[in-house]
């Protein structure tokens, strides 16, 4: 029975109950996290080997280039092969960095702050510099247009994608919008995929500002959870060109949660023109990057094909794990209206919409009874939810165990936040 429908009486006593679990099982004294999306032991035990993948004599000469000196500024020509091939983009339009896709966008907006975007005025020199952000989104994205002071725009989310309506009226008429994040793979967290028609509208967009640019965070490129039930995108680079927009997209991904997120690495893909540009940067901040370490990728993954039978096998340790979740979520709240929640084909998150003004609450009571959960908010700019209702749930790193034992405490803490809150109604 829904607890909407329930009478005072009947919720009084559904409250006396579920306090009373919630109290067992905050004396258990457990010290579990969920608050990131990192990979498990084992995902990280699959990947090891690229420590071990290249010998003294590989490093000794690649495509006629000393991995042991200085050079390569874009990357060898085998990872950018690699990681093109992941990207679904030319090599060509490639340039290989570290081993952090964040670390690239933070310069991207560094760059375009301080120097702007192929030849417009920084936009450190401007009055006001806007960015739009789908939420729920990731908050690493939203932390970094934060700290250089750039207003965020709420941009609710569909089951498809964006709000391309709101998105394309907002680019069209207001000069000082400069760029939208996007997680357009099984997006963080919601789990969803963007469909044709948004990639196809958010690659056509009439911008007002000239220097606009699409932040396309492809982390979760290769990160299906199926083999039966895998989402496909079109390609925004592509598309771009199609549309007359060539420039207006930078793409990202990495290998961090493919291989070992402390030494993966990170790529880019642009137009030439982009690329052109940030190259400029790129030889007064560095002289290349870890070409020894883009070797051992190489050598590891062995290509495209590779890279699919290695996230198979992710894959086949994170299935129970987002089942767990799932299941615990719908035998225990499916059907008392007091939670949403999606269960997506992908990625590395599920998204719970609890009663509205309840998720802060659930944190709360999570963390009192030892489960640490992503803050509530921090799916949204400035971490301030105006519904006070998303939280992100990462199933990944615990163990299955520990996953039970969390899933437990979170479902009692939803309980128990909603009837507090329909009680004091």
């Amino acid at each position: 029975m829904s607890y909407l429908d329930m009478s005072y009486d009947e919720l009084k006593a559904q409250k006396t109950q579920v306090q009373k679990q919630y109290e067992d099982l905050k004396s258990e004294g457990l010290k579990l996290d969920m608050s990131r999306g990192k990979p498990g032991a084992n995902q990280l035990d699959l990947s090891v080997g690229v420590v071990d993948s290249v010998s003294s004599k590989d490093v000794l000469k690649s495509g006629g280039l000393d991995l042991r000196n200085y050079g390569g500024l874009d990357g060898i020509a085998e990872c950018k092969k690699l990681m093109a091939d992941i990207m679904e983009v030319d090599p060509s339009k490639v340039i290989i960095y570290g081993n952090s896709s964040l670390n690239i966008m933070y310069d991207t907006v560094s760059r375009s702050v301080t120097h702007g975007v192929m030849g417009s005025v920084p936009w450190s020199k401007l009055d006001k510099v806007k960015f739009l952000c789908p939420v729920p989104g990731y908050d690493r994205h939203f932390a970094i247009t934060e700290f250089f002071g750039i207003e965020m725009i709420n941009i609710p989310m569909n089951d498809d994608g964006p709000d391309m309506d709101m998105v394309e009226e907002l680019v069209a008429s207001d000069e000082s919008i400069k760029g939208i994040w996007c997680v357009p793979k099984y997006s963080n967290p919601t789990g969803i995929s963007y469909s044709d028609e948004v990639v196809k509208r958010m690659a056509s967009l009439k911008c007002a500002a000239k220097d606009f640019r699409i932040f396309w965070d492809n982390a979760y490129c290769v990160h299906h959870l199926y083999e039966d039930k895998q989402d496909k995108i079109l390609n925004i680079i592509d598309e771009c060109e199609k549309a007359g927009n060539p420039d207006m997209v930078y793409m990202f991904a990495s290998t961090s949660k493919i291989t070992l997120p402390g030494g993966g690495v990170a790529a880019m893909a642009a137009s030439e023109a982009n690329l052109e540009f940030i190259k400029k940067q790129m030889t007064i901040q560095t002289i290349g990057h870890d070409k020894i370490n883009q070797l051992r990728h190489v050598k590891f993954l062995g290509g495209l094909d590779g890279v699919k039978a290695h996230m198979e096998k992710q894959a086949q340790m994170l299935r129970p794990k987002f089942k767990a979740v799932e299941d615990a979520l719908e035998q225990e709240l499916g059907g008392l209206g007091i939670g949403e929640w999606t269960k997506p084909r992908g990625g590395y998150f599920i998204s719970f919409n609890t009663l509205e003004g309840c998720a802060k609450r659930v944190v709360e009571l999570c963390r009192e009874a030892g489960v640490i959960m992503t803050g509530a908010g921090a799916t949204y700019p400035y971490g301030k939810d105006p519904k006070d209702s998303n939280i992100r749930i990462a199933p990944t790193l615990p163990s299955p165990q520990e996953l039970t034992e969390a899933c437990k405490v979170f479902v009692t803490s939803v309980k128990l936040a909603s009837l507090e809150k329909l009680l004091a109604q």
